[in-house]
């Protein structure tokens, strides 16, 4: 395909699909000689879409509002799009994506369904397509475009490394607490399903203060990470920073630490992008699809087990029959997920144990 200048890159779902589109974005970037690349989000993912180096422009769209302003968004954003891109490519199968995508590219690429009663009308409007595969992680699904369109990558999840003018705010904060070598602990998610419940967080964090390492709590200021702010109790080597350190900051923090503790969300990806070692705590989510990326064996993980470990990535899950159950909480609508009561803090904490004690023997030899 030649003549590529301007491509559409459509990601309507979370924060962690916003994310894991860097290796596509970065792969069209240096195969097309540096087009100019724009992305359509859901406007609560924008915040992480502006982390994403190579991108002009940032389109977004709001389900929250209003019924009677829906019509006047939808019109002003396919105005703002219409056939003014060479490609455009939509990384979910829902049907406002697969439209916007035909709308807004003279070539479109998407995903769609395996069911052809669900996909038959996407094929004949679409340039090109691919089926979303739910029994692969979502980095290799964002990549099959890549594969349409003959263009070579790896199979390595990128970081993002320009964000270095918060590096010496977070350097200098750390210096004043006397923090060196650290741990990052980060308890929240983006829904309350997929957060292990307070005792439990509390009996870990007293496990992970015995440990003689600073741990780092993090989180936004946003609803669900306050609400956990307010039950922290005072432990020594627990420092709370939730709500003091934006998502670049983040990025750096994560990047100075040994490694991440906490639950499947954003901030996982993030670290598993800096090759950090993660202990990552999961509920009803799809491993397949969400476990953390190892790019040092460039493989996630396909199999549900309580514990268990494939590069610098150790997963924690229930000993349940219905795990992974994929649904948000058991009612599979954002209600408590029981399989999240069923870990055990104590097994986490002997993992983590014996990680740092190997580390700690590494560096004496």
């Amino acid at each position: 395909m030649k003549n590529i200048n301007k491509i559409l890159i459509i990601i309507q779902r979370s924060n962690g699909d916003v994310f894991l589109s860097l290796s596509l974005i970065n792969a069209l970037f240096r195969h097309f000689g540096s087009p100019n690349i724009d992305l359509l989000v859901n406007e609560d993912t924008k915040s992480v879409a502006k982390l994403l180096p190579n991108i002009n422009t940032i389109h977004t769209f709001s389900y929250i509002k209003k019924k009677n302003k829906r019509f006047s968004q939808e019109k002003e954003l396919i105005s703002s799009i219409y056939k003014k891109y060479d490609l455009s490519i939509n990384l979910t199968s829902s049907d406002r994506s697969v439209i916007y995508a035909c709308l807004g590219g003279k070539k479109s690429i998407s995903a769609i369904e395996k069911n052809n009663k669900k996909s038959w009308w996407k094929k004949s409007l679409l340039s090109n397509y691919y089926i979303f595969n739910s029994s692969k992680h979502i980095l290799q699904n964002n990549l099959e475009p890549l594969n349409l369109l003959g263009i070579e990558h790896e199979l390595i999840q990128g970081s993002i490394d320009r964000v270095k003018k918060n590096i010496s705010n977070i350097e200098i904060k750390l210096r004043n607490m006397k923090i060196n070598k650290f741990i990052i602990f980060h308890p929240s998610a983006q829904y309350d399903y997929k957060i292990l419940p307070q005792h439990l967080r509390d009996e870990l964090l007293l496990l992970l203060s015995s440990l003689g390492i600073p741990i780092l709590i993090t989180g936004s200021n946003n609803e669900i990470d306050m609400k956990i702010k307010m039950t922290l109790k005072v432990l020594p080597n627990i420092h709370d920073f939730i709500g003091e350190t934006s998502i670049n900051e983040f990025f750096i923090l994560s990047n100075l630490a040994l490694a991440y503790i906490g639950m499947d969300t954003l901030n996982m990806h993030i670290a598993a992008s800096q090759n950090k070692r993660i202990f990552a705590i999961f509920g009803p989510t799809n491993l397949s699809m969400w476990s953390p990326w190892s790019n040092s064996l460039k493989a996630c993980t396909t199999k549900n087990s309580p514990i268990q470990t494939y590069g610098n990535v150790t997963i924690f899950q229930a000993d349940m029959p219905c795990i992974a159950c994929g649904k948000a909480g058991c009612d599979d609508n954002h209600g408590k997920s029981d399989c999240l009561f069923n870990i055990k803090p104590d097994i986490i904490f002997n993992k983590v144990e014996a990680w740092l004690k190997g580390l700690e023997l590494e560096t004496t030899l």
